[in-house]
Formats: C-alpha cells, sequence, structure tokens
C-alpha cells in the first residue's frame, strides 16, 4: 500500500542536529496518522507515495520543524509558586501553572523547568527543539488504512511532535 493522505504509516528513525548530533532515536516502529496532527507538513509531504521499505533522509529548518525560539516564551516565576519537589526538565501546561504565576504567559503552551535558583523558576515554553534545524533519517516500517476512529482524532495518539507533559529524568522527545 503506497502512503496518501487518511492513512497510518510505521515508521523508524534518526533525528540530528545540523552538526550530526543524535536527539533522538526511535528503533521501535511508532504509528502516525498521515493527514492528521501526528507529522510535520513536511515530513507529510516526503512521505506521499512511498511504500514500506522505503528510507528517506530530510532536513527541516526551524520554520518547517518546532518553529524558531521565542524569548517571550521564557519566564521568571517566584520559587515559592512551586511545590518543594519541582525539578529541572518538569513541565507544566500553561492552564495549570500555579496561581501567581505570569499573567502574560500563554494558557496553550507547555512549559519546561529550565532552571531553579533560590528564589526563583525558569520556565521555558518553547518546544525543545524550537530554533534547531534537523535532519531526519527514517524508515517505513508498515503503511495501513486508517480508522475511523483514528480519522475522527486527527491522530493515533503518539504526539511525537507535540511536547507531552514528561515525568521528572524523562528526556526523550517521544
Amino acid at each position: 500500500m503506497e502512503i496518501t493522505q487518511q492513512c497510518v504509516v510505521a515508521l523508524t528513525w534518526t533525528l540530528k542536529d545540523t552538526l550530526g548530533e543524535e536527539l533522538d532515536v526511535l528503533d521501535e516502529p511508532v504509528e502516525f496518522l498521515v493527514g492528521g496532527n501526528d507529522l510535520l507538513r513536511k515530513i507529510e509531504d516526503a512521505l506521499q507515495g512511498h511504500i514500506p521499505g522505503a528510507r528517506l533522509d530530510l532536513h527541516l529548518e526551524p520554520e518547517e520543524a518546532f518553529g524558531d525560539f521565542n524569548d517571550k516564551l521564557i519566564f521568571l516565576e517566584p520559587r515559592k509558586l512551586f511545590p518543594p519537589e519541582v525539578e529541572e526538565g518538569m513541565t507544566f501546561e500553561g492552564s495549570a501553572l500555579p496561581a501567581g504565576a505570569s499573567p502574560d504567559a500563554p494558557k496553550d503552551a507547555l512549559y519546561t523547568v529550565t532552571e531553579i535558583y533560590p528564589d526563583h523558576v525558569v520556565l521555558d515554553g518553547n518546544h525543545p527543539l524550537a530554533g534547531i534545524a534537523i535532519r531526519l533519517s527514517l524508515k517505513v516500517q508498515a503503511v495501513r488504512e486508517a480508522t475511523e476512529e483514528e480519522i475522527g482524532r486527527g491522530s493515533c495518539g503518539t504526539g511525537f511532535f507535540k511536547v507531552q507533559p514528561q515525568a521528572p529524568g524523562n528526556d526523550l522527545l517521544h
């Protein structure tokens, strides 16, 4: 089966920055809905017409991937607003930031604790790969028709390209 809109593709990949540093490796196939919200547009466009076994090497500039870094999404918040167990790498949904946090912080962003000081916590609402051009070497492992439920949701539920809240110490992107 060829990859078309509204199908599910199982992919493996290696994601690197432009200096060749490995950012993520997906060894086991993960399913994504093509034509939904699971993949970046440039990846979907490149996949069109390919079949299982195909290998693609893509270069994505920040505007095609995770966007440019936006310093207006960095917030310095009082440490006392956060629980004592707050750690670097923890994430908070903008709609669930503690009372007293900056009213300028967009509610639809996901914030990562990037630094902790005695009196302040630094929150970053940028995607961890914002501002970075990436190289993606991927392999199509399988292709199948999407279910009505997957099409209705617009996703297979994977969410790789949308940062999900993470437990402390979990720095994987998928």
